[in-house]
């Protein structure tokens, strides 16, 4: 049996699931701090920060629809972003209640010296999962979030913040 193959069914115990959530937290947990140690950025703000330069001029609900998070906590990424200096908010010439967001100079620099993904390496690994491994995932971790008790608004929390 391989180190990817799963064992069977049958013969999988709690502990050995939980080494398991071990594993993928900590591949989380170090490709955030590479991404910290190069930048002196955290995780959700290079995110963040590298879908405005995908997007320039894309509004604060467009950030936060492009991270799944809720508005304020995308909003509160983009005023320290702001404050850095990285990004810059300028009033739309269409409609003046919206603000437009572009990467300065210095933002360009910064992730020009982080390791991708920029968005993390859990969407990424998702987002190679076929769809019926994704669907299952989704149904048993529905399972698990239930025996937890857990607030589904956490869900919104970029995992950077945590």
């Amino acid at each position: 049996m391989s180190g990817n193959t799963p064992p069977p069914i049958a013969n999988t115990d709690a502990a050995q699931v939980l080494r398991r959530f071990r594993v993928v937290f900590n591949a989380i947990r170090t490709h955030f701090r590479q991404v910290e140690k190069a930048s002196g950025l955290g995780g959700a703000q290079v995110w963040a920060l590298s879908l405005i330069k995908s997007h320039p001029g894309m509004g604060v609900g467009e950030v936060a629809k492009g991270m799944d998070i809720h508005q304020s906590t995308a909003s509160n990424l983009i005023k320290l972003l702001a404050r850095k200096q990285l990004v810059a908010m300028t009033k739309s010439l269409l409609d003046k209640r919206a603000v437009e967001l572009r990467v300065t100079p210095a933002g360009l620099a910064a992730l020009a010296n982080i390791p991708g993904p920029f968005e993390g390496v859990l969407p990424g690994a998702l987002k190679q999962l076929e769809a019926g491994t994704l669907a299952s995932l989704h149904h048993d971790l529905g399972l698990l979030i239930a025996a937890l008790h857990a607030d589904e608004s956490a869900g919104q929390v970029p995992l950077a913040n945590l």
